[in-house]
């Protein structure tokens, strides 16, 4: 029997929030707001860092690299999202599905490495401000951003094999409004312990250790701003590091929230595990722009620079 002979079903069927499906119109328009906000806040930064010579900076190439991946984030979910909650159209074919869960899994993915990165570019500006130029050249961030978009590919794409091999004969219903290898592995009536350890090692083995990494550069630099004499200096160098730490948590913390229900939450309410998926991804690109925005005094300056008119 060949590796793909299994059965599967030629489409899967969606779910908005289950047990709320009279209201999905209604919710339909918060949700096409939180779009409107992270597809056009995102956009206007990446712009904003194209145009603005005193945006070339590190720094600022991290953030757009950010704002790229929540882009890419929104991208993948909004077709089936909006289907689902505006014209209750759940059908999505089976590779689509494929396709889609292995690109919020990537993107998701490359969200945390490009957040590691920018943790970084914070450590060598703290605690290495002189070699700052010379460190994080043009090079170097290119070749990072490169890095974090392979091991998003090269680590996810095993997975899209291993489903594959799954016969699926239970149900065809998924439990989101998008296609997740979690939701999608328990319609599987074969042993999914492969997946499952497989799943398991790609989390702890990127996300974990981006977590780790994080948190002992931000140790690193805390180390360094506490050996600062004066009190000025070090609230300055601490400014400069809120607005990443801001998106770190605003990234994670709903990731953990995930995880704890998945795991331990079992008798949980069937709509609080689609809630906090939804937080999950819908949350970091909305906010992403907004603390940036907010936040960083010379994002500010150059979005208003690209949007004041033109004196003639």
């Amino acid at each position: 029997m060949g590796l793909f002979n299994v059965t599967h079903p030629a489409s899967f069927l969606l779910t908005g929030i289950p047990g709320l499906e009279s209201s999905h119109l209604w919710l339909a328009g918060p949700l096409c707001v939180m779009y409107a906000v992270a597809l056009g806040a995102n956009t206007v930064i990446l712009r904003a860092v194209q145009v603005e010579p005193s945006l070339h900076q590190p720094m600022y190439y991290f953030l757009s690299m950010l704002s790229f991946s929540d882009v890419a984030m929104s991208m993948a979910t909004l077709p089936t999202v909006l289907r689902t909650f505006c014209f209750n159209a759940r059908s999505i074919a089976f590779d689509a599905c494929l396709i889609q869960m292995f690109l919020i899994h990537s993107f998701s993915m490359m969200e945390s490495g490009i957040l590691l990165a920018m943790s970084f570019d914070r450590y060598v500006a703290i605690c290495d401000p002189l070699h700052y130029a010379t460190v994080l050249t043009n090079g170097v961030i290119a070749g990072m951003g490169v890095a974090v978009t392979a091991r998003s590919f090269i680590t996810l794409f095993p997975l899209l094999l291993l489903f594959k091999r799954l016969p699926i004969c239970r149900s065809n219903v998924l439990s989101h409004s998008y296609c997740l290898h979690p939701d999608m592995m328990k319609l599987a009536c074969a042993d999914i312990t492969i997946n499952s350890i497989y799943g398991l090692f790609v989390l702890v083995s990127t996300f974990g250790m981006d977590m780790l990494f994080i948190f002992l550069s931000y140790v690193l630099i805390l180390h360094s701003v506490m050996a600062i004499a004066s009190r000025k200096e070090r609230l300055k160098a601490l400014n400069t590091c809120v607005s990443h730490i801001l998106a770190v948590l605003a990234f994670y913390v709903p990731m953990i929230g995930v995880s704890v229900v998945h795991r331990f939450g079992k008798h949980a309410p069937r709509y609080t595990h689609v809630l906090m998926s939804n937080v999950y991804l819908f949350v970091p690109p909305v906010l992403n722009p907004l603390i940036y925005s907010a936040k960083t005094k010379e994002i500010r300056r150059a979005i208003i620079h690209m949007f004041r008119p033109i004196k003639m």
